[in-house]
């Protein structure tokens, strides 16, 4: 019986204006290499400076995860020799790095810990063109910062190591560190996979590279975890290697032996001093932490949401901050706006095409529909019906008046309506007098006389008085 050890080593793209060491933009689907300088192609006499706003990014995420931040930080040199790599070294750090330690906690509970938490700079993109012999570099993204964080070997399977990566997405977002798009290549992890019986040492761990989708690191590492299984079983060795995953055959594929740390042959960089992050910076960084998903989880459950809706909201940084405002405005149960939240508001949405943030939807304009609602001026269908209009910014009270959609609540008015409809379905009346279940009939019938504008719970007990 095997069981999986597993790693993370994930990469975030800093949501900053420029490169981690000089001027140039960091932007997502510009025309390739537009975004280039003499400092991030590594050319001769350039030097680097370190971004400020990346560090500080870089600092709030560690701080968030617990980690421990040293009194001063420093940055080294990474040799290798890529093609996209135009100075055949990456500049990042190694032995002092921005956050040590730390943990998320999955919502199993069980909690991940981390090794390190560091900063340094992307390389560029290579592009495959389609049955071509040759491939093309893009630089655009060369330089940019990015966070690597590196967990322990606590993961035990793909399905432990996609919710780690839900985490970590969440808590990026929630911070304003990264936009954590993995679709955008703003959000990659590699995953180091090793198989043991329970109890014994570690096994040989092989490394997956540049996996960009939770449902790829999910496979990956069910794949790298059978195949190692398989060859013990035959009684071969696992080799440590790194390899690559192919989506299309669902498999991981050899790329080269590993390297050790050594054949980085990390040295400090002459250009890039250290930089002292004193107790007033460290403190001032903490103070200023939002609120973090797994805190927002807590008090929306402490409010009476629902535990899977919760989380929807809590993990989601658009869907959170619209709820608390809201709440704020609306003096109903924090459920109903949930409700509304998590279903009607996304359905409208998507078939607009929009996101949240992109709506003229106001908190205060879904606080005021809910409480329409709530004292029986309109019935929840007329307030789906409003809800896309309140998507482009109309006033919920403007339309109810426009429409004449506030409900008949007055008895003796539904009363006469009520006999009208009687009068005019005989055959319904003698219907429901034999089954009265079907008085949803004749309801449906008063409904449509008033345009939906009487008050069912009112109609259904005249209903039920005049019928016996």
């Amino acid at each position: 019986m095997f069981e999986a050890v597993i790693g993370l080593e994930v990469h975030l793209a800093l949501r900053t204006r420029t490169k981690l060491f000089c001027g140039c933009a960091v932007s997502f689907g510009d025309e390739p290499n537009v975004h280039t300088c003499p400092v991030c192609l590594g050319l001769p006499g350039a030097l680097p400076l370190l971004n400020g706003r990346a560090l500080e990014l870089a600092l709030a995420f560690a701080t968030a995860l617990g980690a421990s931040v040293p009194p001063a930080t420093r940055f080294h040199r990474k040799h290798y020799f890529y093609p996209d790599a135009p100075k055949n070294y990456q500049i990042s750090q190694d032995d002092v790095p921005v956050g040590s330690g730390g943990a998320l906690v999955l919502p199993s509970g069980r909690r991940i810990g981390i090794v390190r938490c560091h900063l340094e700079e992307d390389a560029g993109r290579l592009v495959h063109p389609a049955y071509a012999d040759h491939s093309l570099v893009d630089l655009n993204r060369a330089g940019a910062p990015l966070i690597e964080l590196v967990t322990e070997p606590d993961l035990r399977s793909g399905e432990e190591a996609r919710d780690f990566l839900v985490e970590v997405r969440a808590l990026a977002q929630a911070l304003g560190v990264s936009d954590a798009a993995p679709e955008q290549g703003k959000m990659r992890a590699d995953v180091n996979v090793s198989i043991r019986r329970p109890g014994e040492p570690l096994g040989t761990k092989v490394e997956v590279k540049n996996l960009n989708s939770f449902r790829s690191v999910a496979a990956a590492i069910e794949h790298e975890t059978k195949r190692q299984r398989q060859l013990l079983e035959a009684g071969r060795a696992v080799r440590q290697e790194t390899r690559g995953w192919n989506e299309g055959g669902q498999r991981t594929y050899l790329l080269r032996t590993k390297e050790t740390s050594a054949d980085y042959r990390y040295m400090r960089d002459p250009d890039v001093p250290s930089v002292p992050l004193p107790a007033a910076r460290r403190e001032a960084v903490a103070a200023a932490l939002p609120e973090v998903p797994a805190a927002k989880l807590a008090r929306y459950l402490a409010l009476g949401v629902r535990e899977e809706d919760a989380r929807q909201l809590a993990y989601d940084v658009q869907a959170a901050s619209f709820f608390d405002a809201t709440l704020e405005v609306y003096g109903g149960a924090a459920q109903a706006v949930a409700n509304w939240l998590v279903s009607e508001v996304p359905g409208r949405l998507n078939a607009a095409g929009l996101g949240l943030e992109q709506a003229a939807l106001e908190p205060a304009a879904l606080a005021r529909l809910l409480t329409l609602v709530d004292d029986g001026t309109i019935s929840v269908t007329a307030a789906k019906e409003l809800l896309p209009e309140l998507l482009t910014g109309a006033d919920p009270d403007a339309l109810v008046r426009e429409r004449g959609l506030a409900q008949v609540s007055d008895p003796g008015a539904l009363t006469t309506l009520v006999d009208e409809v009687l009068s005019a379905h005989p055959e319904l009346v003698e219907r429901v007098r034999a089954n009265p279940k079907a008085i949803n009939a004749l309801l449906g019938e008063v409904m449509r006389a008033s345009r939906g504008s009487a008050k069912p719970d009112l109609v259904r007990r005249l209903l039920e008085e005049r019928l016996g």
